[in-house]
């Protein structure tokens, strides 16, 4: 089998893992946790990084911490994973879902401005649905497949209607726009470590932001708000969400890994588009320009979609659709789904994911081109 995104253990994770065993520091305390953070605060060149279990406890405290609360809205595009919209609704919050751009497969924000400019009122420095007068409190973009949306136009809606950006940049660890990392944008930002992704730490998540009472009150609230360093007295309701220190070790061997990681993500990129480029209808995801996208799971459009996950899979090469989008999930078909024509169905009927690891073999990747080919 040849994996559709799977971990490259290759650094010192088996060192700093051992470290952790040898000395006991296992858990939610340990210096590996401490690093992590300032590794990846550097990395995303924000001030702060607090360590989460995964990234929607990330996403989930974030919306807490921008003040989203029950009966509230949160604006979401309509194709995304579907811990985006989970992490809403764990705050007692709905998700009102925007359709995508059918080019960049990220929010409309055309779409968005329009519902705003029509839908919506500012009362008391607040953004109003005027259909039921609940208070829209927080946009989250999800920086799809590692690409951005235009977050100088989307930075510019936010502040005239008074809404909080939490950037949903689970997928773009290594992707900027106009030079800034993703997750430095916004109020705040999220990332996830999941086993599938550029770098992983097994599970695991992080919360990144400038400001440096939010990033005290996330740390906090994912210690179960204990407020005395030797008491067991805890100062208000909070989770159990801290990163484990054994997971953090690894993510740090996996940071230190992460330019060469991005590097062969691009390479891979480069690769298969020179060989699908004028292949039968196959398109791409557009990448706008000021965005540099970390290639991180490669994905194409087809109308041959079934018939080449299927040969790709017969063949033991795993390939996947895309999310299947959230206004067709039995939880979410009630929510407010903003669209003109459905783009978000229109992109999960023909995209592609295939094989793509940082450790793929050239003679792979070839094989892999070939058989898509053959769709044809």
């Amino acid at each position: 089998m040849i994996f559709l995104s799977s971990p490259n253990i290759s650094g010192n994770e088996w060192k700093y893992v051992k470290d952790c065993l040898d000395t006991s520091w296992i858990s939610s305390v340990g210096s590996y946790v401490n690093k992590f953070e300032e590794m990846m605060a550097e990395f995303t060149g924000t001030k702060y990084a607090i360590a989460t279990s995964n990234g929607t406890m990330a996403l989930h405290i974030s919306l807490l911490l921008a003040e989203v609360k029950r009966e509230n809205y949160v604006i979401v595009p309509n194709l995304t994973f579907v811990a985006s919209a989970n992490s809403i609704t764990y705050t007692g919050a709905s998700p009102i879902f925007m359709d995508i751009d059918e080019n960049t497969w990220q929010m409309d924000l055309d779409l968005l401005e329009n519902f705003l400019q029509t839908e919506t009122e500012l009362i008391n420095n607040n953004c109003i649905l005027k259909k039921d007068k609940r208070i829209i409190r927080a946009i989250m973009p999800v920086h799809v497949l590692g690409n951005m949306i235009d977050m100088d136009r989307l930075i510019a809606l936010t502040n005239k209607y008074s809404l909080s950006i939490v950037e949903d940049a689970t997928e773009a660890l290594g992707s900027y726009y106009k030079k800034k990392h993703s997750g430095s944008l916004g109020l705040m930002g999220c990332f996830s470590f999941n086993g599938n992704k550029i770098i992983t730490s097994g599970g695991g998540g992080m919360l990144v932001t400038d400001n440096e009472q939010l990033a005290k009150k996330a740390k906090h609230l994912t210690t179960q708000a204990k407020a005395d360093p030797f008491e067991y007295y805890h100062d208000e309701i909070a989770y159990n969400y801290r990163l484990v220190n054994i997971l953090a070790a690894i993510g740090v061997a996996q940071m230190e890994q992460l330019p060469g990681f991005l590097l062969r993500k691009k390479e891979i990129d480069v690769y298969y588009k020179k060989e699908l480029s004028k292949i039968g209808d196959i398109c791409f995801q557009k990448i706008m320009p000021g965005i540099e996208a970390n290639q991180w799971l490669f994905t194409f459009r087809s109308k041959q979609q079934k018939k080449i996950l299927k040969t790709l899979n017969e063949k033991g090469m795993q390939s996947r659709p895309f999310w299947v989008p959230m206004n067709r999930l039995p939880m979410y078909t009630n929510e407010l789904y903003i669209s003109e024509n459905d783009k978000s169905g229109k992109i999960y009927s023909e995209c592609v994911s295939i094989p793509c690891s940082t450790h793929i073999k050239d003679e792979e990747l070839q094989a892999i081109s070939e058989s898509i080919k053959s769709c044809y």
